[in-house]
């Protein structure tokens, strides 16, 4: 069996970055950086993909904060904002592995209506035979379960799966199921990787 390529997407295939949509919103350094840190956080946003309806979500924060209600509901409404573009090269690398026949997917930390709501902007993801989106599944890496979900709907486990992941807890957990993981830092580094592993 050809061993397959596994993709994160954020912060690998795209940039990804709250303050990219806030500070169009935001004009003062100081209360951005507070807003980023106390009120639209990673950590929250996290909740979505861990499979926390986005509704619910906004909903509870804009009662927590209603001063900042506009701003939570752009978080909702403009979330493809935050996305500013792809990584620079890595596109390049997924249309050189499709062209060599090496079967794509996707395993991604990224909440269910946010997703359906990007990808038609991503056609990039058309060469992808399967995408894993935690906010779909209701479990979100590093969580062993949507490894597993992965080796499932691939029909690959182990050594058949190259993985790349910018968080190293990510790439840890795949390594303690038996796949070629690697830490993403930068489109050479992984080029290397993908030569030394027959890949490219």
């Amino acid at each position: 069996m050809k061993k397959a390529m596994v993709f994160d997407i954020g912060r690998v295939l795209f940039h990804w970055q709250l303050r990219a949509l806030f500070e169009k919103l935001i004009d003062d350094p100081a209360e951005l950086d507070r807003f980023l840190s106390e009120v639209v956080t990673e950590a929250w946003h996290f909740q979505h993909d861990r499979g926390r309806p986005l509704n619910e979500m906004v909903d509870e924060r804009i009662a927590e904060f209603p001063g900042h209600a506009a701003l939570i509901r752009a978080y909702a409404e403009r979330f493809n904002e935050t996305i500013p573009g792809p990584v620079e090269g890595t596109h390049d690398i997924v249309r050189r592995l499709h062209a060599r026949g090496v079967p794509l997917y996707g395993l991604t930390n990224f909440g269910h209506n946010l997703w359906h709501r990007f990808r038609p902007t991503a056609p990039i993801f058309d060469l992808f035979e399967d995408i894993v989106v935690s906010g779909t599944e209701k479990t979100a890496k590093p969580d062993p379960r949507i490894y597993a979900i992965a080796e499932q709907r691939s029909g690959r486990s182990g050594q058949a799966l190259f993985f790349t992941d910018d968080n190293a807890a990510n790439v840890e957990a795949a390594k303690a199921r038996g796949w070629d993981a690697h830490v993403f830092t930068d489109t050479p580094t992984l080029e290397a990787q993908l030569a030394a592993a027959g890949l490219l």
